[in-house]
């Protein structure tokens, strides 16, 4: 048994970048401040019962760009993204169930979390353009992704996986057992603010989006449990979730374009895994590594994804038929 003193240090809640901050909000560079400035839709897709939360910056007369967040995170994730395509795509950031603004379910699935893309992408009219959608996906959308593109391949001009490792299976990636603690309820948002951290773990020389993104991260609450401020995500989303067939085989199965980005510093992105990926897909396609970026590629560089991103999707629109039919 721990003594009680060790035991408190490991129950204590840990300060992330933001404490020194002390709840003011970082000096962000004017990029960032006009990006975030600009105006979007906020609209909701119901879904097998709940809610499903998406943003539009531009209109249904432009080819569709769904892009897409990962585990516990949320569509305010891309903007400060979404703006820089704004003005040659129908460009639409959506949130899963169970995270930021969309309803909580009894259970999770992958096919459900498929079936969210696909509604969004209706509820936005990306299917009625005569251009096939595109799914720019980080992390566990990236997964979600990979299903959807093995599911309705047919229906999509490309997806578009970042930082979302599908494993050799002889790799050890050391899992580590979910533990289960409900949301924390903070006083205040200064103290919420001080514990927000990135997971997987990782450094980020940009606060201002961190700041940006924890703030959109956070709810106040008044139950039962307490007052104050808490996160916005599911805490039992994973004892709760069916993942469904392996990501090795979906992958296999893509039945449309696809293109790997990774950030060229991520830990759980190396060469092995991009080999083993590339080998799945049997044919040559499209990888980016992002210098000087971790796992979360769109906090680390922003303008350097932007500017992959765009030149990706300008190639991909001259180099191949992506018409609906």
């Amino acid at each position: 048994m721990k003594p009680d003193s060790e035991q408190a240090e490991q129950e204590r809640p840990r300060e992330g970048p933001l404490a020194k901050f002390a709840g003011a909000v970082p000096p962000a560079p004017e990029w960032f401040t006009n990006a975030v400035a600009s105006g979007y839709e906020t609209r909701f897709v119901r879904v097998n019962g709940a809610r499903i939360h998406y943003q539009s910056w531009s209109s249904s007369k432009k080819p569709g760009l769904l892009l897409v967040h990962g585990n516990g995170a949320h569509a305010h994730w891309w903007d400060f993204i979404a703006p820089y395509f704004a003005k040659s795509f129908n460009v639409v950031a959506m949130t899963f169930s169970g995270m930021g603004e969309s309803d909580w379910r009894d259970t999770y699935d992958m096919d459900t979390f498929c079936e969210e893309q696909i509604a969004v992408c209706e509820a936005t009219g990306m299917f009625d353009h005569e251009v096939k959608p595109t799914i720019v996906a980080h992390s566990f959308g990236g997964f979600v992704t990979i299903l959807t593109g093995a599911r309705y391949g047919h229906r999509l001009a490309g997806t578009v996986i970042v930082d979302s490792p599908v494993n050799p299976p002889d790799r050890d990636i050391g899992r580590r057992p979910r533990t289960i603690r409900g949301n924390r309820i903070y006083p205040d948002l200064n103290t919420a603010l001080s514990r927000f951290r990135l997971a997987p773990p990782q450094p980020c020389e940009n606060d201002y989006v961190l700041d940006y993104i924890a703030r959109w991260s956070l709810k106040q609450v008044d139950n039962e449990r307490g007052k104050g401020w808490c996160w916005r995500f599911d805490p039992d989303i994973w004892q709760r979730f069916d993942f469904g067939r392996p990501g090795s085989e979906l992958l296999k199965a893509t039945a449309c374009r696809i293109a790997l980005f990774r950030g060229e510093d991520s830990e759980i992105f190396p060469d092995e895994v991009k080999d083993y990926m590339q080998q799945l897909l049997d044919r040559n396609v499209p990888f980016v590594s992002i210098p000087h970026a971790h796992h979360h590629v769109m906090l680390d560089q922003p303008l350097a994804f932007i500017a992959a991103l765009r030149t990706l999707l300008e190639d991909w629109d001259h180099s191949a038929p992506n018409r609906q039919t």
